[in-house]
């Protein structure tokens, strides 16, 4: 048994805000959205993809953001992520470089937290 890629991350948002999450990972981050399956669409939410990286956005009843757990997407134009970010009027905050490249962590419209890797 071996582990061969990790397919998509799962983040929550509040009832009825998609188009918020379409604002932020499609308007912001420049993801695509992509259909959910039949079975799958009546629960609400949508899911985003870029590159191999995937984003899923599900509906939680009891929704609180997640501030500590986070996915890391590697992007490229950081500088104009954070400018779209700052013209929302979204928090960011830059952390440490790791292996020479820039890393930030930005909020989308629920404030859950997500870490910008410039790739090299």
């Amino acid at each position: 048994m071996k582990i061969l890629a990790l397919d998509h991350v799962q983040l929550a948002m509040p009832a009825g805000e998609e188009e918020r999450a379409r604002a932020f990972y499609r308007d912001i981050l420049g993801m695509n959205e992509i259909p959910k399956p039949a079975a799958l669409a009546g629960r609400g939410g949508c899911w985003f993809s870029a590159g191999a990286a995937q984003v899923h956005l599900g509906v939680e009843a009891d929704f609180r953001p997640a501030l500590k757990a986070h996915p890391a997407l590697v992007v490229e134009g950081l500088d104009e992520i954070l400018e779209r970010c700052e013209a929302a009027q979204l928090p960011f905050r830059p952390d440490a470089s790791v292996d020479g490249r820039r890393r930030v962590h930005v909020f989308d419209f629920f404030g859950n937290r997500i870490e910008l890797i410039e790739s090299v």
